[in-house]
C-alpha cells in the first residue's frame, strides 16, 4: 500500500525514486498519480517527504487532480537546453540534474516506469556517469512499487469491485444475447439464417463493455471447441457459435486509468457432452480446493502446488510433472491483480519464490483443463482479496454455470 513506501525504500536502502514515462501501460505512475487524466509525468519521492509530480503546462488542471505537489516542467527549460546541447540524450540527462538540484534529491536513487529498453539503458548509464551526488538503482525482481501495488486498500478494493459488477453484467448479457438466437442443427443463426459467429459476439461484447464504460485494452477471449483447449487462443472470428461445445470466455477489462478486474466462465449452449462434464466438474472441484488452502502467511507457490496435484491425482498431466505439457493443466493457478492485469503476488512453483499471502492481496484463482484435439477446453476463475483482519472475501458476482439453457 501507499502508506508502506518510506518502510520499503528504508528495507531498500533508497533516499529517493523516480517514476517516468507516458501514463498508458505505466500502472506504477497510475498509482502514485491517483488516477489524474494526464499523459505522461515525472514523479520524485524522498523517503519521508510526500511524492512530487512534474508535470506539463498543458496539463496543469488535470495534474492538479493527482492531489500531488507539484511542479510545472517548464520551469526547467528543456528546449533551451536542447537547443544548445542538440543531443536529446544530454539534454535529458541535464534536465534530471535541474530536477535533483532543485528537489535536493542525493544519493540511492531507485528509477521506474515505462521507456524503451535501449533508450532506459542509455539514460540511466548516462545520469551515472555525469551525476555523482547520485546512484543510479533498478531492480529486476520484486520491485518496490510492485510490492506496495500488490495489497490494497479498502477505497482500491472498492473500485475493483466496481469494475467486477460491471464484468459480471457485460457477461450475463452475452448469455442473453445468445439464448436470443434461433436454432437450426445445432447451430446458432443470425436474423437472415447465417450462422451465428466467434467475431459477431465479440462485436457486440465490445458493444457491452463501451455501455460499461470500461476498456479491454488487451482485448479478451470468446473462443469455441479446439480453440478453447488453447488456454490464449481469441477464438477465430468465423468459427459459428454450436451446441455442445466448450465456449471459454474471458474478460479482462479496466476503468479508465484504473483498475482491472478478471473473470472467466466456461459454458456449453443447450447441452454438455459427458466427458466436458466430468471435467468442469474437476475444474469447479479444484478450483474450491485452491480457495481452501488461501489464508495469511501462506506461500503463494503452495497454492500452483495444490491444483497440480488435485489434478494429478484426477488423472491429469500438469505442468509440475510434464512442464511441456499441451492438455491438462498448463499453466499457473493464478496472477495478483490491480492496475496491470498481471501483478504481485506470483504463483510460481519455484524454491526462489518466497512470497506469503498477505491482507491486502488481490488475486485470481483459475484452474483450467486443456485438450484440443478433443475439442474441449474448460476454466473457472474467481478473483479473491484478503481483508487486512485476514478475511478472504471472493470479489466475483457470478454464477457458475456449464450448461446455458437455449
Amino acid at each position: 500500500m501507499k502508506r508502506d513506501l518510506d518502510a520499503l525504500m528504508e528495507a531498500r536502502g533508497l533516499d529517493a525514486f523516480v517514476v517516468s514515462g507516458p501514463i498508458y501501460g505505466n500502472p506504477s505512475l497510475i498509482y502514485l498519480l491517483n488516477g489524474a487524466a494526464v499523459t505522461q509525468g515525472i514523479v520524485v519521492k524522498k523517503r519521508g517527504e510526500p511524492p512530487v509530480f512534474i508535470h506539463s503546462p498543458l496539463e496543469r488542471d488535470e495534474a492538479a487532480a493527482s492531489g500531488l505537489p507539484l511542479v510545472n516542467i517548464a520551469r526547467y527549460r528543456f528546449t533551451e537546453i536542447l537547443r544548445e546541447t542538440g543531443d536529446r540524450l544530454k539534454a535529458t540527462v541535464e534536465l534530471y540534474r535541474r530536477i535533483f538540484a532543485d528537489l535536493g534529491v542525493r544519493g540511492e536513487v531507485g528509477f521506474y516506469g515505462m521507456a524503451d529498453q535501449g533508450q532506459a539503458y542509455l539514460l540511466l548509464s548516462a545520469l551515472a556517469e555525469a551525476l555523482p551526488e547520485i546512484r543510479v538503482r533498478g531492480e529486476y525482481d520484486g520491485a518496490l512499487l510492485d510490492v506496495a501495488r500488490a495489497t490494497k486498500d479498502a477505497d482500491e478494493v472498492a473500485q475493483i469491485r466496481e469494475v467486477a459488477r460491471r464484468t459480471a453484467e457485460v457477461v450475463e448479457e452475452t448469455m442473453a444475447f445468445l439464448r436470443r438466437h434461433r436454432v437450426k442443427d445445432d447451430t446458432l443463426l443470425t436474423d437472415d439464417g447465417t450462422p451465428l459467429t466467434v467475431g459477431q459476439v465479440k462485436g457486440y461484447i465490445y458493444q457491452l463493455l463501451a455501455r460499461q464504460g470500461l476498456e479491454s485494452p488487451e482485448g479478451f477471449i470468446f473462443a469455441i471447441g479446439r480453440d478453447a483447449g488453447v488456454p490464449h487462443s481469441r477464438g477465430r472470428p468465423d468459427d459459428p457459435i454450436r451446441l455442445g461445445q466448450t465456449i471459454v470466455y474471458d474478460l479482462f477489462p479496466k476503468l479508465a486509468k484504473g483498475y482491472y478486474f478478471d473473470l472467466t466462465r466456461t459454458f456449453c449452449l443447450g447441452y454438455a457432452p459427458p466427458e466436458v462434464e466430468k471435467v468442469y466438474q474437476d475444474v469447479a472441484e479444484c478450483l474450491d480446493a485452491v480457495v481452501a488452502e488461501v489464508r495469511v502467511g501462506v506461500e503463494a507457490r503452495r497454492l500452483q502446488q495444490v491444483a497440480c496435484a488435485f489434478f494429478a491425482r484426477r488423472g491429469y498431466p500438469t505442468v509440475a510433472e510434464h512442464p511441456e505439457t499441451e492438455v491438462g493443466f498448463t499453466h499457473l493457478i493464478g496472477h495478483g491483480l490491480g492496475l496491470a492485469i498481471h501483478e504481485e503476488p506470483v504463483f510460481t512453483d519455484v524454491p526462489s519464490n518466497i512470497r506469503t499471502l498477505q491482507p491486502g492481496h488481490v488475486f485470481t484463482v483459475e484452474p483450467g483443463l486443456y485438450d484440443p484435439s478433443s475439442g474441449y477446453g474448460v476454466r473457472l476463475e474467481d478473483v479473491l482479496w484478503i481483508d487486512e483482519t485476514g478475511e478472504v472475501h471472493n470479489l466475483t458476482p457470478l454464477p457458475k454455470e456449464l450448461v446455458v439453457e437455449m
